[in-house]
């Protein structure tokens, strides 16, 4: 991405491969500039954006907002695996369901029947689609990518239930501008439930009432605590705030203000600002109590979040 800051206007150029668009402050500097490039580099002016990278985008001037959408790649994708006309679901997994190894087929006639099935292709699409416009079905493709290997019947009952969840919200996008926030943080881990014991760290950032950022990924370490576990990704967050918070500041100047980094573990918020460490604490990595500097310079408060009933 390249920004330049002209006299009290902004311009971006984001650009994926042969695939970029332009936006600023100024019409009449997009126009400007837009021929500037061209006398350089031949372009296609498509005009105002309304496609970019299987991303449907709609502007709304008069509410002041912008949603980024993939309904049509995901009609797409579910005519391509033969599940236009399936039964749409309400939630991107069977709740409380659990998938193991011990779900992967052991025999070699399993085996070879499980080499037919698109599995791989499935949870490449569903993988795009979760990080760029839908961090609703995170966990469950975190989940069943595990079993890339040797994936068994159970996992791709699983992966068509994803599939089935998306043909029910296929219009549901990311929408900008509905409120008027800075930069804020959600932090989350679901503890070691799972098969392998390493807890799930989970983060997201919004601006202006859209996610901007997020993460789902099993923790490098196995923790011995809940608040552990909630502190490691803790820490994880602040790194990505950080990153955040340069590009936003290079991006709009007038942006300083503390973040705010939300958390609902208590104890994982006395460790994040309590620099007195005793027996409980000290065999934790002191990579990890880097968010203590942070929260020490002023970028960001950590700040205890319950979660409501349906909260997400």
């Amino acid at each position: 991405m390249f920004f330049a800051q002209i006299g009290n206007h902004i311009l971006i150029l984001p650009v994926h491969v042969d695939d970029c668009t332009l936006t600023g402050s100024s019409n009449k500097l997009i126009a400007q500039y837009k021929t500037k490039l061209d006398d350089k580099f031949p372009l296609t002016d498509l005009g105002p954006i309304h496609w970019l990278l299987r991303i449907e985008v709609t502007c709304d001037c008069d509410a002041h907002t912008i949603s980024l959408c993939q309904s049509s790649f995901i009609d797409t994708i579910l005519a391509c695996f033969s599940l236009a006309d399936a039964k749409p679901y309400g939630t991107p997994m069977v709740p409380s369901a659990s998938y193991s190894k011990h779900n992967s087929p052991s025999s070699p006639t399993d085996v070879m029947c499980m080499c037919k099935v698109p599995y791989h292709e499935a949870i490449g699409s569903l993988m795009y689609i979760t990080i760029t416009t839908r961090p609703d079905i995170s966990f469950a493709v975190s989940c069943l990518s595990q079993f890339l290997e040797n994936p068994g019947e159970v996992h791709w009952q699983a992966v068509k239930h994803v599939f089935r969840y998306l043909a029910g919200t296929w219009d549901q996008a990311l929408t900008y501008g509905t409120e008027q926030h800075e930069l804020q943080g959600y932090t989350d881990a679901d503890g070691t439930l799972q098969e392998h014991r390493h807890a799930i760290s989970r983060y997201a950032f919004i601006i202006d009432g859209g996610v901007v950022s997020w993460s789902l990924r099993k923790q490098e370490l196995v923790t011995l605590s809940t608040a552990e576990a909630e502190y490691v990704v803790a820490m994880h967050a602040t790194k990505e705030c950080i990153w955040l918070r340069r590009l936003t500041g290079e991006l709009f100047p007038s942006l300083h203000a503390q973040t705010m980094l939300f958390c609902d573990n208590q104890a994982a918020l006395k460790l994040a600002t309590d620099n007195n460490y005793h027996a409980r604490t000290k065999h934790i990595d002191i990579c990890f109590h880097f968010i203590q500097q942070v929260i020490l310079s002023g970028a960001i408060n950590m700040v205890y979040c319950l979660w409501g009933a349906g909260s997400g």
